[in-house]
């Protein structure tokens, strides 16, 4: 057994599973109540599926992992060799998975340090990634904390959604709430500030917000190396075609990852979410 310090997450991360696998990084599902089936993010319901179950409008919940869930994962871990753990999660205003991490380190075997990133999706990722990356360098629990937190920090997301419905439903919508009493008449623009999700702009069409987003992400990126992450639900040609012209427009690109988000964030959001993450490395 190798004596090292572990990283956790949980799904809405959305990392890559390569890039999870090469760096060890173990994921706790978050669940989906579809109907009166609750289904783990990841394995058991697919962004497709959850997609097929909006546009139909069947009722769709999201819930937290259990702390026991927690538990479990950070006593297998201890049982690797690992002489800690760093637990890193979504946003608490979207979700009480970080209090149920809370929780769980309480029984853990090994220390465990909890933290709320105050973000969500490759927002996270990044975070989890750059823990993981001082943790295989060496560095202790707070320094593997400190290299999450100062990625957050150089961390930004933006978003376009078809409609704030889904947002509204869920709760999830903060002083974006503001933008529905015209939300048929504008096509928002989003922001993910101090964890939660705030108004960024409105925009008359889909085509021009799109190319808004893509004015915004220039603009945050500048020419310092930074990490792009384009997510999107059941709109992989826009997202694509955002990426595409984020490659050439962006001078200090690193990495660029495409992906669909899962079915957590899909429910809150809806078919056609447009989301893009700019991370300085």
């Amino acid at each position: 057994m190798s004596r090292h310090v572990a990283i956790v997450t949980d799904s809405t991360a959305y990392l890559p599973p390569q890039m999870m696998e090469r760096h060890s990084i173990t994921t706790v599902p978050l669940t989906v109540v579809l109907g009166d089936q609750a289904l783990e993010e990841g394995t058991e319901i697919s962004a497709r599926s959850l997609a097929l179950a909006l546009q139909k409008r069947r009722p769709v919940t999201t819930s937290r992992p259990s702390p026991e869930t927690f538990v479990r994962t950070y006593r297998a871990i201890a049982e690797t060799g690992a002489t800690g753990i760093v637990s890193l999660h979504l946003s608490s205003e979207f979700s009480g998975t970080y209090d149920a991490a809370v929780l769980a380190a309480k029984d853990s075997p090994v220390p465990v340090r909890v933290v709320d990133t105050g973000m969500v999706a490759m927002a996270l990722g990044f975070c989890a990634l750059a823990a993981a990356e001082a943790a295989e360098a060496g560095g202790s629990l707070d320094e593997a904390v400190a290299a999450a937190e100062k990625r957050a920090e150089g961390t930004s997301a933006y978003f376009y959604v078809d409609t704030l419905d889904y947002l509204r439903r869920g709760g999830r919508i903060g002083a974006a709430q503001a933008l529905l009493g015209s939300a048929l008449a504008v096509k928002p623009l989003l922001q993910l500030e101090g964890g939660r999700i705030e108004p960024l702009e409105r925009v008359r069409t889909a085509s021009r917000a799109i190319a808004r987003l893509e004015e915004i992400v220039a603009e945050r990126a500048g020419a310092a190396p930074v990490d792009i992450a384009v997510h999107h639900l059941a709109a992989p040609e826009r997202a694509a075609a955002l990426a595409d012209r984020l490659r050439d427009r962006v001078l200090g690109l690193a990495d660029l990852h495409v992906s669909e988000v899962g079915a957590v964030i899909g429910a809150h959001t809806g078919p056609g979410l447009l989301g893009v993450v700019v991370s300085a490395r």
